[in-house]
């Protein structure tokens, strides 16, 4: 209810029709320059954002929305989560996220599964995120988990803009069982895969010796992470096995990310020097396996100082990955700051440092002149938990804050 009187509040429309759009007054983070503009004026048209400026002008015939100099950043980019596969984690139809058995592995694609109707997409919507991507739980053929989908979250509705976006593999003590009992098997049987995927030729009996351990739905798949068209990410923690992904991305020419890297700070100008981005869940300060042991609080600000770029993704600790996407995320670049984290740095880690990561386009994730006009008017700090959401844009249109959370709260809370 508070949200939606201060969004009334907010928009005066002129009676003019044009298509200009005027947010002013506002503090603006355009996340191409280190400081935010200060009593800004936001100019939109067709979609677009035309100009940031210091006490700007608005034009005879804009729709102004007045932000009452409340700060406005990009649209959240989510790098790592699971929303559009299950409405309930616990009930066996809704895991649209993996396969346990069957032909596929790395050819596995959640893009099949997605539901752009899903109620945490439209959670994460009206939170201000405008581009995730969607990672499967695992595949028939361990250690690979499938590929991720990148998701365009739209002002109404969602969709898959790249259904095969990266190959997910997962290296970890406790995944060992899926690969014989060992992380050392793990990475001998990606090796493996990789240089059968090179030396696969299609046409002569397969192309393949008898004893090859990947069918051609797998070879095809692994074909873009050699060619480099498509980032492999290795879901790891240990630094050993950190260690064994740089060996990896070196001796075979790879695109890579590390998904989880807890223990990552450890190596961090080695992962700068490999051009190798970390996407961090900061909320992952406290050990709860063998190879977490050395996780600290700080790592998001060792790794930036050694000039890691990083993402951000919050994982409720390791339980489920859609959970309040927005929400989640906002909170981990907060604790990251508290963590000696630069304030920008870490609203860049799920914005601009995110799209840069993820492969969008240049001016995903900011509000920089020609840029998809994405933008969050928030009600405080975007990296204070208990803020949220004035206004939501997705390509200079609102979008609606109407919820079922929203809809039950109203619903069921006493008359005010």
């Amino acid at each position: 209810m508070r949200l939606l009187s201060l969004l009334a509040l907010l928009i005066s429309a002129t009676p003019a029709v044009a298509g200009v759009t005027a947010v002013t007054g506002a503090t603006v983070w355009t996340m191409t320059q280190p400081q935010p503009v200060k009593d800004a004026t936001i100019l939109i048209d067709k979609g677009r954002i035309v100009s940031v400026k210091a006490h700007g002008s608005v034009p005879p015939d804009a729709v102004e929305i007045r932000a009452g100099r409340r700060i406005v950043t990009p649209a959240l980019v989510d790098a790592a989560t699971q929303i559009g596969l299950g409405e309930v984690g616990g009930i066996a139809e809704e895991r649209r996220g993996g396969v346990s058995s069957g032909p596929l592995g790395a050819a596995f694609s959640v893009a099949y599964g997605f539901d752009p109707d899903d109620q945490a997409v439209r959670q994460a919507r009206a939170d201000g995120v405008g581009w995730a991507m969607v990672y499967p739980d695992e595949s028939a053929s361990a250690p690979f988990d499938g590929m991720t989908s990148l998701v365009r979250l739209g002002r109404s509705e969602a969709a898959v803009e790249r259904p095969k976006a990266a190959l997910v593999v997962t290296i970890a003590g406790t995944q060992a069982s899926r690969v014989g009992g060992s992380t050392a098997a793990a990475w001998q049987l990606l090796r493996n895969a990789l240089d059968e995927a090179k030396a696969y030729r299609p046409g002569t009996n397969g192309g393949a010796p008898r004893d090859q351990l990947l069918n051609h739905l797998d070879v095809e798949a692994l074909k873009p992470v050699l060619s480099g068209a498509i980032p492999l990410i290795v879901n790891c923690d240990r630094l050993a096995d950190i260690r064994q992904a740089i060996a990896l991305a070196r001796d075979y020419r790879l695109k890579m990310l590390i998904f989880g890297g807890a223990e990552a700070w450890a190596v961090a100008p080695e992962l700068a020097r490999a051009h190798i981005p970390v996407i961090l869940d900061p909320l992952d300060t406290l050990p709860d396996s063998y190879d977490r042991l050395g996780v600290r609080p700080d790592a998001a600000a060792l790794l930036h100082k050694a000039g890691v770029d990083l993402a951000f993704s919050v994982s409720a600790q390791g339980i489920y990955r859609s959970w309040d996407a927005g929400p989640s995320m906002r909170e981990g670049a907060g604790l990251a700051v508290a963590a000696g984290l630069p304030y920008e740095v870490a609203l860049g880690a799920i914005t601009s440092s995110a799209a840069r990561v993820l492969g969008l386009a240049p001016t995903a994730g900011t509000l920089e002149p020609g840029a998809a006009a994405d933008l969050v008017i928030w009600d405080g700090d975007p990296l204070e938990p208990s803020s949220a959401p004035v206004l939501v844009m997705i390509d200079g249109e609102k979008v609606s804050p109407v919820t079922r959370q929203t809809l039950l709260r109203d619903r069921y809370a006493p008359h005010r």
